[in-house]
């Protein structure tokens, strides 16, 4: 009787299994032979995957499940906002090709960037959910924020920095795809892309230090320490990092995710100084501590990259750890204050102009 229900449920279960993961599109494409032997020319491809410039543990340990089981049972009335943020709406005249470095940070990492009069448009993850293919669904902070894709100005360029769901979504891909003439992302982001219906011609694909001129601009693609993967077998068969973005009058640093390590002063010895960076803060446990810097290490990064105007980023609009949502901040805040570096904590859609505006601690009149 026993083995005729397991042989019942397999005769089900597999074959849906295979068609969900084969089928749905939020998973992306898939990696072919052809790809690997692309991605191997690559030096920071080894042993079938690409690794990090120094040794980083990703792993939970099972032993580790039933601490984090009731850690996540006591945090689970401080990780999200008891009301929805309000995200700013865009009024075009704030956002003019005036020459004038702007930007507009969305929440998490979302950022709309203007440098040298060209839109660039940074991890456009503006879905509602997070984790779109898991039976526990991570819920945006902010209601409508697809609509926003709407009401933005021509993008010249996407830039990614990995293909995780919070930062690669399919629903805002396929709204953009249609109004943004190139996409620039890491080793092996292509067929995700590809898949969802970009024109493979509109894509190139970096490895970290690889460098671009465009648009009178110039564009870095720079390590982190990190990894990547939407489905089972992808796990950091494609690149991750961020990117350095300068003009001949104005240089910005994206951090992209990651732990902290020495990548941050290599960047700041070889491409640095900075007006801004754009910090990973957020989202981070001790449990995964080397795959998310804690926001004193934020800190601590952007000095060593030699960035004069920091802003926390990977915050504000989803609970993918355990901490208090306003905790980043908070902490990111205080540690600046006590390393005398300058910050910026804009509120979710307001445009940011110069070096020396958006002081305000919006999140401390909210609970």
């Amino acid at each position: 009787m026993i083995s005729s229900v397991l042989i019942l449920i397999l005769g089900f279960g597999l074959p849906f299994g295979y068609f969900y993961f084969s089928k749905n599109p939020q998973f992306g494409g898939k990696i072919g032979k052809n790809e690997k032997s692309r991605l191997k020319v690559s030096k920071n491809w080894k042993g079938g995957k690409f690794l990090n410039l120094e040794k980083t543990t990703m792993e939970l340990k099972l032993s580790g499940i039933p601490g984090l089981i009731q850690e996540s049972n006591k945090a689970k009335k401080t990780q999200n906002p008891k009301s929805n943020l309000d995200i700013l709406p865009l009024n075009p005249e704030d956002f003019q090709r005036d020459g004038e470095p702007k930007f507009v940070w969305y929440g998490h990492s979302v950022l709309l960037l203007q440098i040298q009069n060209k839109n660039l448009l940074i991890d456009p993850m503006l879905g509602q959910d997070a984790s779109p293919v898991g039976p526990i669904r991570t819920k945006r902070f902010s209601q409508s924020s697809l609509e926003i894709i709407d009401d933005l100005p021509e993008v010249d360029a996407i830039l990614l920095t990995h293909d995780h769901y919070d930062h690669l979504d399919f629903e805002s891909i396929r709204r953009l795809r249609q109004k943004v003439e190139m996409f620039l992302v890491p080793l092996g982001v292509s067929r995700h892309l590809e898949r969802w219906g970009v024109d493979n011609t509109s894509i190139k694909e970096f490895d970290w230090w690889d460098n671009i001129e465009l648009f009178d601009l110039n564009l870095t693609f720079t390590p982190s320490r990190h990894f990547s993967g939407r489905g089972l077998s992808d796990r950091t068969k494609s690149l991750w990092g961020g990117w350095v973005i300068k003009s001949d009058e104005f240089a910005v640093y994206w951090s992209g995710d990651g732990g902290y390590g020495d990548h941050f002063k290599l960047i700041g010895e070889k491409l640095g100084p900075f007006h801004w960076g754009f910090m990973e803060c957020g989202q981070y446990n001790r449990r995964w501590h080397q795959i998310h810097m804690y926001p004193e290490e934020a800190v601590q990064a952007a000095i060593d990259a030699d960035v004069k105007t920091a802003i926390a980023v990977h915050w504000g609009a989803f609970s993918l750890a355990l901490h208090h949502w306003k905790d980043p901040i908070e902490r990111f805040v205080h540690a600046a204050q006590q390393n005398n570096l300058h910050y910026l904590s804009p509120r979710i859609g307001e445009v940011v102009k110069g070096e020396n505006t958006s002081l305000g601690h919006w999140w401390e009149a909210l609970d």
